[in-house]
């Protein structure tokens, strides 16, 4: 057994998010988002190396040594699924991992709300998830892939950077493909989808222009892509991807991105009250004919109020979020206060002095 199975099985029974491999210190767990220390010996650099590379194929140490740096999925069967991302720095080799659940959530224990059922019907245009990184979008993600495996018979391709939750066949076929084994870069298996009969395709990041140009591309002859981008709102989702165009193809791109983009769900993960679980806040921005307008309007400072009157067809703004959870008593009023823009839309629940 390889030392970092047990330090995987003591980080699953904390039900910590990560796991931190680093020189100087001993190994350390991200628990409802604090660093906890385990009680082991302050590693050094020859221990850290050590206990990495007994865990990595001789491909995945050619890889470490010559670029410096490496994304990979580990699993142990029986207890789950690690994403890792190895690093040289300036005092040696350090290695985070991320805990990947062995069971894909549900809708419900992840608190998407039920519009999101809705949207995943689309069978074309672009859903956006999107959210700082950490606070779960893989999930939702392997979550919506799940949702649509269980009830369509799609043919489902995504493009991921490693492979991290594994679908069952269920009443679709998933094919998944990992960056760096499978195909070489995200535009290039994109250009490869398209001629792979597909009816979703799932993009792991959108982290490039040539990506982000054959997504939409994607979208609209005929297929529903589904991607995540590190945005913390639906308007500056927008703006980032108008803004990674040059000026000249701006008009162009909102007219496009107008027509095709479906929905942006925006989350963010908040420590609960009690101490012991998170608790997902949310924004769904709906591209309905107002938004489209907006967009080709390059009115996206218009976005916000938009999304206000929207609530009847199941929009929400991540302030509204934060308060429905403040109410519900699932999270305090110091954690609320750190995560709203309009901090008077908190009075009402200010504490008594």
């Amino acid at each position: 057994m390889a030392i970092l199975d047990k330090v995987f099985k003591a980080a699953v029974d904390l039900k910590a998010s990560d796991i931190h491999v680093m020189p100087g210190e001993p190994f350390m767990v991200r628990r409802l988002g604090k660093m906890i220390r385990l009680k082991s010996q302050p590693l050094t650099d020859a221990s850290c190396r050590k206990v990495v590379m007994e865990i990595l194929s001789p491909e995945q140490q050619r890889i470490l040594r010559e670029e410096m740096q490496l994304d990979f999925a580990y699993a142990i069967e029986g207890l789950g699924r690690f994403r890792g991302s190895a690093m040289l720095h300036n005092n040696g080799m350090s290695c985070i991992f991320r805990a990947i659940p062995s069971k894909i959530p549900t809708f419900q224990e992840l608190g998407i709300p039920d519009v999101m059922h809705k949207i995943l019907e689309n069978h074309q245009g672009i859903i956006l998830v999107t959210g700082a990184t950490g606070h779960g979008k893989t999930t939702t993600l392997a979550s919506m892939i799940d949702q649509i495996n269980s009830h369509h018979s799609h043919h489902i391709l995504t493009v991921e950077d490693p492979i991290e939750f594994i679908h069952p066949l269920k009443k679709g076929a998933v094919n998944q493909r990992q960056l760096g084994r499978d195909t070489l870069a995200y535009a290039n298996a994109l250009k490869g989808a398209l001629r792979q009969d597909p009816d979703v395709i799932v993009i792991g990041e959108l982290r490039d222009l040539e990506t982000i140009s054959l997504a939409i591309s994607a979208s609209e002859t005929g297929h529903l892509v589904i991607g995540t981008l590190s945005t913390s709102s639906a308007p500056k989702t927008v703006d980032r991807i108008i803004d990674s165009y040059p000026a000249g193809e701006q008009n162009q791109i909102r007219a496009m991105l107008s027509e095709s983009l479906k929905a942006v769900f925006t989350q963010r993960l908040l420590p609960g009250a009690d101490g012991t679980t998170m608790h997902m806040a949310v924004e769904v921005m709906i591209g309905n004919l107002s938004i489209a307008n907006l967009i080709k309007d390059n009115k996206t400072y218009q976005i916000r109020s938009t999304m206000q009157m929207g609530r009847g067809v199941g929009m929400k703004l991540m302030d509204e979020s934060v308060i429905e959870l403040l109410q519900a008593g699932k999270i305090s009023y110091a954690t609320a206060l750190a995560n709203v823009d309009k901090k008077e839309m908190l009075k009402p629940f200010a504490p008594k002095a």
